[in-house]
């Protein structure tokens, strides 16, 4: 999740599937509209249909799940991309906005772990929800079997404001900060602004960690297009300590091994009239 654009949500998506897919079966779920998102482009040349070729009106098989999704290779083995891979001028799919949907997506393909993308405002949506007594979607990710939340922000002064504004609505709304890993992603290179570190400070006792991601000039200038991508080591640096940082927080809030996560329930088999 993200306090505001450009905040490199997708980038760290992107390296933290890297990272888990050395450990687990693992994919990554494009909640954005197909134009505003770059999953499409890093995950092209595959010939997968991706999400335009799961029907919303019939049961999905495993192995029709898993040929929707496009492969991404990385330095320890390959993950899964489930996005609208369609042309630009085909009509927009209708997806569910619901956390559940795509958790049983995931679990019905057979995936241990899931990276989900987001694109929905978190602190607007957790205030709305509020204002009208709805449930508000943020909570319904948090709310998710082994769910670590990652909140990412540019290390900027504005990024700082607005994620301790992001912060103040998570805590006011009772969501755990305690699992919630928070990621200041850096626009430049050098030390971070004197703003951003005093942020991270007063972070630190409230999430349950907080990573620094630094600028990688190749990634600016390139994207994450190529397979693999060019990313530097200390990208790659921060990449797994993220990851170490996501699973210690999994295993200190649900326990060490992760019990078994809840799996759908099948459909009830349908009586077909004799003809």
């Amino acid at each position: 999740m993200a306090a505001a654009g450009g905040s490199a949500r997708s980038t760290l998506a992107h390296l933290l599937a890297d990272e888990l897919s050395t450990a687990a079966d693992t994919v990554v779920l494009d909640l954005a509209p197909r134009l505003t998102s770059p999953w499409p482009a890093w995950a092209g040349g595959s010939p997968a249909g991706g999400l335009a070729n799961l029907p919303a009106d019939e049961p999905l098989t495993r192995s029709h799940i898993r040929g929707a999704a496009m492969v991404r290779r990385a330095p320890g083995g390959a993950w899964g991309v489930l996005t609208d891979g369609r042309e630009w001028h085909a009509a927009p799919l209708t997806l569910p906005s619901q956390p559940a949907a795509w958790y049983q997506l995931a679990a019905a393909g057979g995936w241990q772990c899931l990276v989900a993308d987001t694109a929905h405002p978190m602190a607007h949506d957790v205030l709305a929800a509020r204002c009208s007594g709805a449930q508000s979607l943020t909570r319904a990710w948090y709310d998710l079997p082994f769910a670590v939340p990652i909140l990412c922000a540019p290390a900027t002064a504005d990024g700082m404001q607005t994620l301790q504004q992001a912060v103040m609505v998570l805590h006011a709304e009772g969501l755990p900060l305690q699992r919630t890993v928070v990621v200041l992603a850096a626009t430049a290179s050098g030390r971070p602004p004197a703003v951003v570190r005093a942020a991270a400070t007063m972070l630190s006792v409230r999430a349950a960690a907080v990573v620094h991601l630094p600028h990688d000039a190749d990634i600016r200038a390139n994207g994450l297009q190529a397979q693999p991508a060019r990313i530097r080591s200390r990208t790659r640096e921060a990449a797994r300590e993220l990851a170490t940082a996501v699973l210690a927080a999994a295993h200190e809030t649900f326990g060490d091994p992760l019990p078994h996560a809840p799996q759908p329930a099948p459909l009830p088999p349908v009586a077909v009239p004799a003809a």
